[in-house]
């Protein structure tokens, strides 16, 4: 890892949402219902897909999520032990949303095949700060929100 951060803070890998009984009992009702449905027109292996989807789907919405450490270097972007560089970096855009219940966030678009698209909270830092910074290594992009972060935010509401 490079010298001492310019930016440096901690923060949740996503905003975690408590779900009720009744979530799980939806859920389990629906993965039933369609595994039945796929047994009956004869596709038993979508049906027992459909059940484990359904299994790692509850399990993922109980996982609490992880707090990783952020940090803004002179030569890249580190988060935990790992540290992407600005060299390897297409564009950058800082997103700020309507609603104070998420924060806003750096989204980086890479040439790395395993992370594409780097989504880091911007927590106890000025927004308008970390974006002058970035500004200097890498151009500002169009960054939208992404088809299933759409599907997700749907859901919720």
């Amino acid at each position: 890892m490079p010298h001492t951060p310019l930016f440096e803070w901690f923060g949740m890998e996503y905003v975690f949402e408590e779900k009720g009984a009744d979530w799980y009992w939806a859920l389990g009702i629906i993965a039933i219902a369609a595994a039945v449905a796929c047994i009956l027109f004869n596709n038993l292996l979508l049906g027992l897909l459909v059940i484990a989807a359904a299994g790692a789907l509850g399990l993922s919405a109980a996982k609490h999520p992880r707090t990783h450490r952020f940090a803004i270097y002179d030569t890249g972007v580190g988060i935990d032990n790992s540290l992407y560089l600005y060299k390897d970096m297409v564009d950058f855009s800082v997103l700020e949303y309507i609603d104070n219940a998420l924060p806003p966030a750096l989204s980086i678009k890479t040439n790395h095949f395993f992370a594409p698209h780097i989504y880091i909270p911007i927590i106890d830092h000025d927004p308008l700060e970390v974006y002058e910074y970035v500004s200097q290594h890498l151009p500002e992009g169009m960054h939208e929100n992404s088809l299933i972060d759409r599907i997700t935010h749907l859901l919720r509401h």
